[in-house]
């Protein structure tokens, strides 16, 4: 576990709080570019390199997207749907970060091509801890496509 992936995260979140908490705890894993986009719309123009988004090197393809259900304007599973129908950016690992925990959501997330679904706990100590072993699980021990 010596070996450290580096690699671009687009996190796609409208609540200010959760996006403060997800910030705070990548800076402990160095290396990652995180990006962070507030709706659906513009999370597919990031992803697809369209309108303010066009400039790769300002905004890399992302290498792992995590991504809320509710979100304005396109929902995550239009967003999921969106990627997943593209031959370019469909092997970008997706995992659907949300409040819910419906059995519906996760059943619908994975249907869609999500890689994880991670529900998030609603104490502040708690979120912090599933953002850290999810940074140690995506930065340490898991394989990601190089697109």
């Amino acid at each position: 576990m010596n070996k450290l992936n580096q690699f671009n995260v687009l996190v796609v979140e409208d609540s200010e709080d959760d996006t403060l908490i997800i910030k705070r705890c990548f800076k402990k894993v160095r290396g990652n570019k995180i990006n962070f986009v507030c709706d659906g719309e513009e999370a597919i123009e990031y992803i697809f390199g369209e309108g303010k988004y066009a400039d790769r090197e300002k905004y890399p393809v992302p290498g792992l997207i995590l991504l809320d259900i509710d979100l304005p304007k396109i929902d995550g599973f239009g967003v999921l749907k969106r990627i997943k129908a593209d031959q370019t950016y469909r092997l970008i690992p997706v995992i659907m970060l949300t409040t819910s925990n419906r059995d519906e959501d996760i059943i619908k997330s994975f249907d869609y091509g999500a890689v994880s679904y991670i529900t998030k706990p609603m104490d502040f100590e708690g979120f912090v801890k599933v953002i850290e072993h999810f940074n140690i699980y995506w930065s340490l021990v898991s394989e990601m496509p190089r697109l």
